[in-house]
């Protein structure tokens, strides 16, 4: 009010640097592993993907999504192997890196993708022809579009297909012997490897899960 009686105020242009302020204030705090025992694990992992969701709609032309469901996946091997999977930053492609998917376990080469495309089944493809087993890990709505492709170029059947929400949690069942405090365990365990791989491989420190206690 005391800047408008010497200058025009464009407060609309004010308000709108303000809300860019707080947008920016928020995207750059972790995200937060929400643990409640009353909901499936598929739902604590969903929730996780939803702030990712959320935050991607907010900050337009990132793959925020897409990043840390790489790298909660690749959390979830370095739990189940001995030897850890080579880790990649989430915007190094396969193709520029040479790599046959984003992760390679003995024959079998992983792809984990929010957008199946016509471009990743001609990778899988290859991959099967050069004798490599082929998956794909993606979003629910990502498994109709990848099956839907699949079909089309004849390899269905030698392409297994997985939605990401119950691999990882099904996982985390597994490895915590199905027990109520294992499964907690598991799950912190998850998030500290994630970490881990965060720190090593992006240079955005927000990507990085606090666990909420």
């Amino acid at each position: 009010n005391e800047i408008s009686k010497t200058y025009d105020v464009d407060l609309k242009a004010a308000e709108e640097w303000w809300i860019d302020r707080v947008r920016e204030f928020f995207s750059g705090k972790p995200f937060v592993l929400h643990y409640d025992t009353s909901k499936s694990l598929r739902g604590v992992v969903r929730d996780l993907l939803t702030q990712a969701e959320r935050r991607q709609d907010q900050s337009k032309g990132t793959t925020i999504v897409g990043t840390m469901l790489q790298h909660l996946v690749g959390a979830k091997m370095n739990l189940l192997l001995d030897t850890h999977p080579q880790h990649h930053g989430a915007n190094v492609a396969d193709d520029v890196s040479g790599r046959p998917g984003d992760f390679v376990v003995e024959d079998v080469a992983i792809h984990v993708t929010t957008a199946p495309s016509e471009s990743l089944i001609r990778k899988c493809q290859k991959n099967i022809d050069n004798g490599l087993k082929s998956i794909i890990i993606t979003t629910h709505k990502g498994v109709i579009l990848a099956e839907g492709l699949a079909e089309q170029a004849g390899i269905a059947d030698r392409l297994d297909i997985f939605e990401a929400e119950q691999f990882i949690a099904g996982n985390l069942y597994e490895l915590g012997k199905f027990a109520q405090a294992g499964r907690r365990t598991t799950a912190e365990q998850l998030i500290r490897e994630y970490n881990a791989i965060v720190d090593e491989c992006e240079t955005d420190p927000s990507l990085r899960i606090d666990v909420s206690q």
